[in-house]
């Protein structure tokens, strides 16, 4: 399921209109038929239901899901809120049909106290007036109508498409509809994925209008959902007489003595998670209380000064598939140095918290690995490594990922809700799993673990970094649905959904 900007799904409309030849009133049609074949399904005959339209193409669609409502028979008001006149195009050929079809259209210049008493009686209130095109404040009457339908208590609200007055791309939003469901035409909007538009969307149902894939090939950039078909497809199968040397040989690195729970986590959510050997790198300062947690791994002991590494590390000894280094590892010049001899080496690295904390002292150095690199980067690490705001980043997630990680030639995972994963070409995935629960430490160090783990048996390196992900928010989602709250969820119960979370994602595999 791709992803889009308002830009790009006006050009897709284009080239699907002018280049393969499907007309825009056939477009509307096939998406107020999809919208409102979602609606059947949610509704009830005894709602009392409020399409309210604009004159663009999103109130366009409101028209055809009027039309097929009334004609099964739901109670649908149809309420148009600027003057007919202004309406054009495929739009006023989607009313006209709607009034030849022997349907009545409430008009909202002119009834506007009307309007306002009806209001508070319907059951369900569908949202067509405004698309992907708002910019800027909302003007009269939009502003006010939205205000209304967010103060009511009673009505459940669907968007088409976007819910009215969110900027398609992100951004601040002045006044929205507040959904409890968008049904999303063809492709999700950038907004569904970003902070704060996607709390307005409430649920996102995405459905299919009939655009060629070709279209979307052609004009959008490479942005998808990693659902979980995605991730029952790309699972590794475990070949009948495989070792354990066959699952890769990898290393953790991290921890101090302030914080030795953090690489014990890594650890543990690495063989949790298909590693086949590991070996955690510690100070040798914290080993016999290391030792006692993990007794799977194998330990090497580093010199180690006042509880942290000390800054030297050999690893000409390990034939390693992949190493993972930060977790808990303090931000010294020990730290710094032992860094910057592990992306000395080729081999696979992810760099996590406390790695990714001098960035600026081996940017270069990472600029210039033909090794794979994975950055695990949350929003205030992310703004740090580029001398910019929080806020900057958060308002161009996307724009920001692709730009570094096609410089730098990393894979890039920008942490947070709808976690995005870029790789070195631009190609991004956004992951739909995990929950509020796993705002809490520890979090981040366990999916650092599960990365490594995956990048040793993946034989693609997106699709190992994404499946991780995916898996780590499943296992959150799990345990809120189960037993626990978002409030009590700890990261080792995270390591500990994550056998459950496997079995059922393997049982689909082979099902």
């Amino acid at each position: 399921m791709r992803i889009v900007t308002a830009e790009e799904m006006y050009a897709i409309d284009r080239y699907t209109i002018e280049h393969i030849g499907i007309s825009e009133e056939s477009l509307m049609e096939n998406a107020g038929q999809a919208v409102a074949k979602v609606l059947l399904h949610k509704l009830s005959h005894h709602h009392r239901i409020a399409v309210i339209a604009g004159i663009g193409n999103n109130g366009g669609d409101g028209f055809v899901v009027a039309r097929v409502l009334k004609s099964f028979g739901y109670i649908t008001d149809l309420w148009l809120i600027p003057p007919k006149e202004k309406l054009k195009g495929a739009a006023k050929q989607a009313l006209t049909i709607y009034e030849r079809s022997g349907y009545e259209v409430n008009h909202y210049v002119g009834n506007e106290e009307r309007f306002h008493q009806q209001l508070c009686c319907y059951d369900v209130i569908i949202d067509a007036m405004l698309g992907i095109g708002v910019k800027g404040p909302l003007r009269s009457p939009y502003k006010e109508i939205i205000e209304m339908i967010n103060k009511l208590e009673t009505p459940s609200v669907y968007a088409i498409d976007i819910p009215s007055g969110i900027p398609a791309d992100g951004g601040a939003v002045d006044t929205a509809i507040q959904a409890d469901v968008t049904i999303t035409i063809q492709s999700p909007k950038l907004s569904a994925y970003l902070y704060p538009t996607a709390d307005f969307y409430g649920e996102v149902i995405t459905v299919d209008i009939g655009i060629p894939p070709i279209a979307i090939d052609k004009r959008a950039a490479y942005r998808k959902c990693w659902t979980e078909n995605d991730v029952v497809k790309t699972l590794p199968r475990r070949p009948r007489f495989s070792h354990k040397g066959t699952f890769g040989k990898g290393m953790v690195i991290g921890g101090s003595r302030n914080m030795s729970g953090a690489i014990t986590m890594t650890a543990k959510a690495a063989l949790r998670s298909g590693a086949g050997l590991l070996t955690m790198a510690i100070p040798d300062d914290i080993s016999s209380v290391a030792a006692t947690h993990v007794p799977e791994v194998m330990y090497y002991p580093c010199p180690s000064e006042n509880g942290h590494f000390r800054g030297e590390i050999d690893l000409s000894n390990f034939d390693l598939d992949a190493v993972a280094i930060g977790p808990g590892m303090g931000r010294t010049a020990g730290t710094k140095q032992i860094v910057k001899t592990v992306l000395e080496q080729e081999i696979p690295v992810v760099l996590d918290a406390d790695a990714l904390y001098f960035w600026k002292d081996y940017e270069s150095l990472v600029q210039h690995r033909t090794a794979v690199t994975v950055l695990t980067p949350h929003p205030g690490e992310m703004a740090r490594m580029l001398d910019i705001s929080v806020n900057e980043v958060e308002n161009n997630r996307f724009g920001i990922a692709k730009r570094f990680a096609t410089e730098y030639g990393v894979y890039l995972v920008l942490k947070g809700p709808y976690t995005i994963i870029t790789t070195p070409e631009g190609e991004q995935f956004v992951n739909t799993t995990g929950n509020p629960a796993l705002a809490k430490g520890g979090s981040g160090d366990v999916l650092t673990g599960m990365i490594v783990a995956f990048l040793m048996q993946h034989q693609h390196v997106h699709e190992a970094i994404c499946n991780a992900i995916y898996v780590h928010g499943k296992a959150a989602d799990e345990l809120v649905q189960s037993n626990h709250s978002p409030l009590d969820v700890l990261a080792s119960d995270v390591i500990d959904a994550i056998p459950k979370t496997l079995y059922d994602l393997y049982q689909k595999k082979h099902s």
